[in-house]
């Protein structure tokens, strides 16, 4: 089973938040305020610029020992050798992603319902993306907000790692670890801040998570 630890601060990217700052290095300074996994997500880029992004930011994740996936381009996180993909449930199927990657890949797989996440489980995810727990600017389907109640209903079916993400910040990542959340994933919190490094250094500790 997947580590539960690496979940504890999980960063997504988003360029578009950086605005003219370099994202590697907003990245680098939010693995060094404690950040301990990151997933490139990068909705509008090219299948080019996603490429070279991906593989500059796996080069500097792989020398701090941070693993790093590729939200939805399997073929990208096989092309620079990222650690696994991230999959949402209009993506390709769990099932496929861990048969490509063998079992020694990250294929995490977002879930908002008890039937979902027992179905990711099922297909051999390694953890769960489950939210959104807060309205958040990222996505625009407000009403697929489940909150924490919906992350505790998940986590009493599966024991599985599960990661809380949408609208999650320093003032309400302690209600999802409370909820049964191994860790929370943030873009916003960190990216959009003055010091990325100080926003990630407040995440880590803010709560407990369930293993700690």
């Amino acid at each position: 089973m997947l580590n539960r630890k690496i979940l504890r601060l999980y960063l997504c990217t988003d360029s578009g938040m950086a605005g003219d700052r370099p994202l590697p290095r907003l990245v680098a300074d939010a693995i060094a305020g404690g950040v301990t996994m990151v997933q490139v997500r990068e909705k509008k880029a090219s299948a080019r610029a996603l490429y070279a992004l991906a593989l500059e930011l796996k080069a500097l994740c792989a020398a701090k020992g941070v693993p790093m996936v590729i939200n939805d381009r399997l073929d990208i996180a096989l092309a620079v050798g990222a650690d696994g993909v991230h999959l949402g449930q209009s993506d390709l199927p769990a099932a496929e992603a861990r048969r490509i990657l063998g079992e020694k890949g990250i294929v995490g797989v977002s879930a908002s319902t008890p039937r979902l996440a027992l179905q990711a489980a099922s297909d051999g995810a390694d953890y769960l993306g489950v939210g959104a727990m807060y309205p958040t600017g990222t996505k625009e389907d407000i009403a697929g907000v489940i909150g924490p109640g919906g992350m505790a209903d998940i986590r009493a079916v599966t024991g599985i790692p599960i990661v809380g993400i949408g609208g999650i910040n320093a003032y309400n990542a302690d209600k999802v670890l409370e909820a049964g959340a191994d860790g929370v994933a943030v873009i916003s919190a960190v990216l959009r801040a003055p010091d990325c490094r100080a926003a990630a250094s407040r995440l880590r500790e803010v709560g407990r998570a369930p293993w700690e």
